[in-house]
C-alpha cells in the first residue's frame, strides 16, 4: 500500500514520517539518517535504498515553492523497494528536503487556484537557496544546507543526481549538465500520455542546446549568458558538483497547472518587438509593487525577515532583466519561447507582491488590501492568458518519476 496521501502535497514532517516507516518496514534494504541541520535547526534527512557502490541521488525541496518533488521522491523510493531490477547494481539515495526552513514558510499544500498558491507563497532570496548559493556567495559563506548537499555528493559520488523542480504554470522540461542520449524519447512519450505539454522554449534554458524537445543541455563555461544581468549562474550551482566524480545532474521540471501555449515551435512573427513589450510590462508591474513597498516600509519597523528579504530580492532582479530583454537579441524566436518569457515576466513581480502581502497582513498594514487586489488581479490574468488547467497530482508525480527512471537508465548506459 502506498504511503502517499491522496490529492495533496506532502509536508516535510509527513515525508520524514513516511520515509521512517519505509526504513522500519525494510531495514535490510533501507536506512534513514540525518546528514545536516538547516540554519533554523531543522534536520536534513537522507533515505538510502540498497547497498551497491554505483549510486543515484535524488533531491527534493530545493525550492520551497515547488512542492511536487517530495511526493515524487517518496513514490520513487517505494518503487525502487518494490522492483528489484531497479536496485540491480545501483543504490538509490533520497535527500528528503534540501530546504526545510523554506518549506515551512511555503504554506499551500493543496492549492485550488493560482491565487491560493500565491497567498501562501515563499521562495527564498537567491543567496539563501541551497543549490544556487555557490553562484552568489563565496565558499566560506555558504549556508549549511548547501554544505550538507555537497557533502552527500562527495560521499556518494553519484553517476546521476536528479533534482526535482517544478513550475506553477507552463509545461515540463529537463535541464542536463551533460547530455543523456536517449532521454528525450521516453520524456516526450510520458508527457504525451499524461497530457502534460512539453515546454520547448523554456526561458530558464534560453539559448541552451537541445537534445530533443524540452530536453536542454547546459552550455559550457565559456558561453555567454542569455540574460547577462541575472546573478545566479547554473554553471556555478551545486548541479555541477557531480562532475568532479564523472557524474551529471538532471533537473526535472513539472507544472502544477499546464498551458498548451508553451509548446508551439512556430516562429514568432516579431520576437524583438514582443520582448520589448514584455519588458515594459515587467517594469510597470514591478513599479506598482515597489511603490507599495516603499510606502509601507517606514511602518514595518522590525518586520525584516525571510519574506521581506525575498520580496526585495525579486524586485531587485527586474530592472536588469527588463534591460536584457530590450537590448539583447532574443535567445530564441519561437512562439513557445516568447510565451515562456511572458510567463516569467508575470511570475516575478507577482511573487514579490505575494510575499510582501504576507508581510503586510502580518503587520495589519493599511496597504494590504490594495496589494491583495493586485495579487488577485494578476493571478486571474495569468491563468486566463495561458488557459491554465490543473495537472492532477498523480500525473505530476508519475511524469516526474518516469523521467527520473529514464534518466537513470540512459545515464548509466552513458557512463558504462
Amino acid at each position: 500500500m502506498s504511503l502517499l496521501p491522496e490529492l495533496r502535497y506532502l509536508t516535510v514532517p509527513e515525508l520524514v514520517a513516511s520515509a521512517r516507516a519505509l526504513a522500519a518496514h525494510r531495514p535490510a534494504l533501507c536506512t534513514l539518517r540525518q546528514v545536516g541541520v538547516s540554519r533554523g535547526g531543522r534536520p536534513l534527512h537522507l533515505l538510502s535504498v540498497g547497498h551497491a557502490r554505483r549510486t543515484v541521488l535524488v533531491v527534493a525541496g530545493a525550492h520551497a515553492n515547488e512542492p511536487t518533488g517530495g511526493s515524487t521522491l517518496l513514490a520513487l523510493a517505494e518503487r525502487v523497494l518494490r522492483e528489484r531490477e531497479l536496485r540491480a547494481g545501483t543504490s538509490w539515495h533520497f535527500l528528503l528536503c534540501a530546504d526545510p526552513d523554506g518549506a515551512s514558510l511555503h504554506v499551500t499544500p493543496a492549492p485550488r487556484s493560482l491565487l491560493d498558491y500565491h497567498l501562501g507563497f515563499y521562495r527564498p532570496a537567491g543567496p539563501e537557496q541551497p543549490e544556487w548559493s555557490p553562484s552568489l556567495l563565496p565558499p566560506d559563506r555558504l549556508p549549511p544546507e548547501t554544505r550538507a548537499l555537497t557533502a552527500v555528493i562527495d560521499e556518494l559520488r553519484p553517476y546521476l543526481q536528479v533534482t526535482l523542480h517544478g513550475t506553477d504554470l507552463g509545461g515540463s522540461w529537463v535541464q542536463l549538465t551533460r547530455d543523456v542520449p536517449g532521454l528525450a524519447e521516453p520524456f516526450a512519450k510520458s508527457a504525451a500520455e499524461l497530457h502534460i505539454p512539453v515546454e520547448a522554449g523554456a526561458s530558464d534554458a534560453a539559448a541552451w542546446p537541445a537534445s530533443g524537445p524540452g530536453v536542454h543541455v547546459m552550455p559550457g563555461p565559456d558561453s555567454e549568458a542569455a540574460y547577462p544581468s541575472m546573478p545566479d549562474d547554473a554553471r556555478h550551482s551545486t548541479w555541477y558538483h557531480t562532475h568532479r566524480y564523472g557524474g551529471l545532474t538532471a533537473v526535472v521540471e513539472v507544472p502544477m497547472w499546464a498551458s498548451d501555449l508553451v509548446d508551439d515551435p512556430a516562429p514568432h512573427p516579431a520576437p524583438a518587438a514582443a520582448m520589448r513589450r514584455l519588458a515594459g510590462r515587467l517594469q510597470r508591474d514591478a513599479l506598482e509593487v515597489d511603490l507599495i513597498l516603499r510606502e509601507a516600509l517606514p511602518r514595518l519597523d522590525g518586520a525584516e525577515g525571510p519574506l521581506l528579504r525575498a520580496a526585495e530580492w525579486a524586485l531587485g532582479l527586474i530592472p536588469g532583466l527588463a534591460a536584457d530583454w530590450i537590448h539583447t537579441p532574443p535567445a530564441q524566436t519561437t512562439m513557445a519561447y516568447v510565451g515562456s518569457v511572458d510567463a516569467f515576466g508575470r511570475r516575478l513581480p507577482l511573487r514579490a507582491a505575494a510575499m510582501l502581502l504576507r508581510v503586510l497582513r502580518e503587520a495589519d498594514d493599511s496597504a494590504a488590501p490594495r496589494l491583495e487586489q493586485l495579487v488577485t488581479s494578476w493571478c486571474g490574468a495569468f491563468a486566463d492568458r495561458f488557459r491554465a488547467r490543473w495537472v492532477p497530482l498523480e500525473h505530476q508525480v508519475e511524469h516526474q518519476s518516469r523521467t527520473v527512471l529514464a534518466a537513470a537508465l540512459h545515464a548509466r548506459e552513458r557512463a558504462a
